[in-house]
This record gives C-alpha cells, structure tokens and sequence, in this order.
C-alpha cells in the first residue's frame, strides 16, 4: 500500500483542517502550513502557534504525525532556526522550495528559489547539518519558476544537500494551480535521482491517484486541495468502506467539528468566511455542499449560520465557548 500524505496548504489545511482531515483518516503523515524564516532566530511559540501538534508529540488529536515546514532563503538562519526547531521533538522537518504565493515569492520564499540550485544545496545542507538523523528531512519543490528546465539540477541539488525524500509539485511556479500537473515531468525528476521522490499535484479522484502513480512513476502521493474536496479520497484510495452512510452523511460530524473549532477561535465576523471556502472546495464532489453553500453565501452573522446547520442537520447542538467580537 502506497503512503499518503497531507500536503501543506497555506490558508486552507490549518490545524482546525487537519484534525478534521486526519480523523477522518487515511494519511501515513502530514505538513503544516509554512513557517516564514527572515534573518531573525523565530520563538518556540512560533513555531508552536503554525504547528500546535508540537504540542501533543507532533501528532493531530488522532494520532497522525504531523512534520513542521520551514521557507527561506538564507541558510544560516534556516539552519538555526532548524536547530531550535529540533529541540521541540517535531515527527518531521521540511523546506518549502514550491510555494508560488506572490507575496512569498517577491520576498524570495518558496519557489522564488527555484532558479538558484547551489542556494537550494546551500539550504538543505546547512540545515540537514543541524539535524539528527532520526528526524526525516524532506522537501517539497516546483517543477520550476517559468518553465522546468531546472526542475532535474534542482532536484539533484536538494539531493546532494541531504534530505531523505523529496516531494514534487507537478507543475511551475508561473503555473500557479492550473490544471494538468505535469505528472511525466515528475518522472522525469525521479529517474534522475536515488531519493524517493513523492508526487504531489491536481489529483482529485481515486482515477486521478492511479494515473498519477503511473505517469509519475511514484508509489507514493500527497495530497493536497483534493483532500479537501473529498475528505474521504485518502481511505477510498485505501479501498475503505463507509458501512452504511452516503458519503455526504458521515462528512457531517466533520463538518460540525470543524465549524465548531472555527466558532471556538475565529471572531464572528470571520468565521463564516472560512466554512464557505471549504463548502466551494467541497462542492465539486458533493452536490449537497453546493446546496448548502447557496444557502450560506448570503448569511453573515455567525449565529445565523448556525441555525442553518442546526437545520440541515450537520449541527446537533449550538456551538458553545465561542469567539466574542468586542
């Protein structure tokens, strides 16, 4: 059985998501959004606040390893923020070399990097310097910045520097996330170098999974926006039964956690914000999400929305200990 992992996703997959998404199930292991290293040596809290797994062994609720995720571009602060970052015991340590954020790659982050191979081998070996070898190192790239004419050096770069995997996103920077993924490119990159290499990008059904594993050459695949689509792609890839529930029926209890917990710590006025963006991901695997993001699109008011899920049947008692505007 191939590992699945839970992609990083900066805005959508925060921790409130990934305690859903891991419940739920299926996943080997996971990322956590990035954590923004500048020339400056961050706090514990930081990194606790980006990743609050940190807290609980480096583990959702539910016991789904969860890796810490850092995005830079000078090597000795990396590598010491790496350092400290050890001493919080994380499952995991990964370099973002793919995040195509404007904002991010104006402030040279992520795949901003892409056109420099030595400054990727000068990261990731000054951070693998740092850090113990029973703590995986990854990283995640971009096939490149304009077009993939790097993507192979790139690759081989991060290589020599010392991770232990590599995740491929199948697609450039300038690519943002357009449809296809280049998933033969991602072969291309792994025939190139000894390190499993793991693909990532535009995989929305089982179908898509296979395909992918094919035309990349990977066993395994992370998952990233399709997880949030269909929050059962992960065990239905597994061949996992749902027992006697549709589909829709047992995302509910997920649904109802995960406004929960954003009632809990987002303001009112916020908060509806955020179950709308995961109801529009949702929508394209369940029409009963579109339904229901029609019903919500207009509402406002936090404790309006709950009484439409108390009324859709998602909710089965109103949010407590919720966020108070002052």
């Amino acid at each position: 059985m191939p590992r699945i992992l839970l992609a990083p996703l900066e805005g959508l997959a925060d921790p409130l998501m990934r305690d859903v998404l891991t419940a739920i199930g299926g996943y080997d292991w996971g990322i956590c959004e990035f954590v923004r290293v500048s020339n400056n040596l961050l706090p514990v809290k930081t990194h606790q606040r980006i990743c609050p797994e940190l807290l609980n062994g480096s583990k959702t609720p539910c016991g789904t390893p969860m890796r810490v995720q850092l995005l830079g571009s000078d090597p000795y602060f990396m590598a010491e923020n790496a350092r400290r970052l050890v001493t919080l015991q994380p499952a995991g340590i990964d370099i973002n070399f793919g995040c195509p954020a404007p904002t991010v790659f104006r402030h040279r982050g992520g795949s901003a990097l892409l056109g420099e191979p030595q400054l990727l081998n000068d990261i990731v070996s000054a951070v693998r310097a740092v850090i113990p070898v029973d703590i995986p190192f990854t990283a995640k790239m971009r096939l490149g910045i304009e077009d993939d004419s790097l993507a192979v050096d790139n690759a081989q770069a991060i290589e020599a520097g010392g991770v232990d995997e590599l995740i491929v996103h199948g697609r450039t920077k300038v690519d943002g996330y357009r449809p296809p993924a280049k998933w033969a490119q991602i072969d291309r990159v792994r025939a190139a170098v000894r390190i499993p290499i793991i693909a990532n990008g535009e995989v929305w059904t089982v179908e898509d999974f296979h395909r992918c594993q094919q035309e990349s050459g990977c066993a395994d695949i992370m998952l990233g926006r399709g997880a949030l689509s269909d929050p059962f792609l992960a065990l239905k890839v597994r061949g996992t039964s749902l027992g006697d529930h549709d589909a829709w029926t047992a995302l509910a209890p997920g649904l109802a956690a995960y406004w929960r917990g954003v009632r809990r710590l987002v303001l009112p006025d916020h908060a509806g914000g955020r179950l709308k963006q995961w109801l529009m991901l949702l929508r394209r695997q369940y029409p009963e999400a579109e339904a229901l993001y029609l019903r919500l699109r207009p509402v406002k008011a936090a404790e309006d929305i709950d009484a439409l899920l108390l009324a859709a049947g998602i909710l089965q008692a109103p949010p407590d200990n919720c966020m108070v505007a002052h």
